[in-house]
């Protein structure tokens, strides 16, 4: 019984970090991929534009809690915002894309 219990959490764990990472590709597919690409190279026409880095390569160097800090608050260089905040995302929502930025490495 007591390993059946502990089947049964193991197997809602996965399904939830599932559905996470599967919500933050969709997330990043409607909201991140017209700048910085489905593939996270930044080699879309607004990408080139707005000089977005390669979040294949700089994803692993910034970290998640960069990435999410990036989301929450947008991006600025110097007084000019290269990317707008997403206030309409849940903090579950951040991190859902936050972890999917990190597999696209």
């Amino acid at each position: 019984m007591k390993k059946l219990l502990q089947l049964t959490a193991a197997t809602l764990f996965a399904v939830t970090f599932n559905a996470n990472a599967e919500d933050g590709s969709a997330i990043f597919a409607k909201e991140c991929a017209k700048c910085h690409g489905a593939d996270g190279k930044g080699q879309t026409t607004m990408g080139k534009k707005l000089k977005c880095k390669d979040l294949t390569v700089e994803a692993a160097k910034i970290g998640e809690a960069k990435i999410e800090a990036a989301m929450k608050d947008g991006v600025k260089e110097g007084d000019k915002v290269v990317m707008k905040a997403f206030k309409d995302l849940s903090e579950a929502d951040v991190k859902a894309v936050a972890k999917h930025v990190l597999t696209l490495k």
